[in-house]
């Protein structure tokens, strides 16, 4: 039931971190690296992770942005 509740309160999160590990995946089959010494995109895997990462980095701060309270300024 934890875990519903949780998956349910990060959804933006989760839902960007997908797109982020299909974008690190797609890099990695259309550009990646040609001669396999690059650290993140000679291998599918670290690509996709890395995009992972990423995503789910600006998915929770998207997701912070949405669900904070807004702050009024006294002008």
């Amino acid at each position: 039931m934890q875990l519903k509740k949780w998956v349910l309160h990060k959804k933006i999160t989760l839902a960007i971190a997908l797109i982020g590990a299909i974008a690190g995946f797609l890099y990695w089959k259309f550009v990646g690296c040609a001669s396999g010494s690059c650290a993140i995109t000679a291998k599918w895997y670290t690509s996709t992770i890395y995009g992972l990462i990423l995503g789910w980095l600006f998915g929770d701060i998207l997701h912070e942005k949405i669900n904070s309270p807004q702050k009024h300024r006294k002008d």
